[in-house]
């Protein structure tokens, strides 16, 4: 296999893996192919690579620029913009963790609390009560694990892991 086939067969894995976390396979080819770019390259290039339209590239461009996984570069001379990925394998997966509690966990929690007040006695209100408390216990522990993750330096992670399945 050579170079170009590799990297037609890794977009095609990052594709097919992020379907399943939930995340278009259109971003993930885009940041994939950021990935594994030495340089920086513009929406036109990516249109081109990928054969995706424009609007579906800036689209997914905003969006990993959101996710903070991808930033844009101005080059002197240039109108174009161009974009790269952000190497540092530990640094990507931190912001994806950040994001992931930001838009999932956090609105999850607010909702658990509101529901922790409900009113009501009885054997059904009760039996909602201790699911919504044992929901927002366990809900709770993962994110102060995630929380501990973000802040943990990569050797760490990588040892406890590694001790883990041993």
């Amino acid at each position: 296999m050579d170079i170009v086939e590799g990297k037609e067969k890794f977009l095609q894995i990052w594709g097919t893996m992020s379907t399943h976390w939930g995340i278009s396979r259109a971003m993930a080819e885009i940041h994939g192919l950021l990935l594994l770019s030495n340089n920086p390259i513009s929406a036109e290039e990516i249109m081109e690579q990928l054969k995706m339209s424009r609007g579906n590239v800036h689209i997914n461009l905003h969006a990993l620029m959101d996710w903070h996984l991808i930033q844009k570069i101005l080059k002197v001379g240039e109108r174009r913009e161009f974009f790269v990925a952000e190497k540092d394998i530990w640094v990507m997966t931190r912001n994806i963790m950040i994001q992931r509690k930001k838009r999932e966990l956090e609105p999850m929690l607010k909702g658990l609390d509101e529901l922790t007040g409900i009113n009501g006695s009885g054997e059904e209100a009760e039996s909602f009560k201790k699911m919504i408390k044992e929901i927002k216990m366990l809900t709770s522990k993962v994110d102060s694990t995630l929380e501990s993750l973000i802040h943990a330096e990569s050797q760490w992670i990588l040892g406890t892991f590694l001790k883990l399945i041993k």
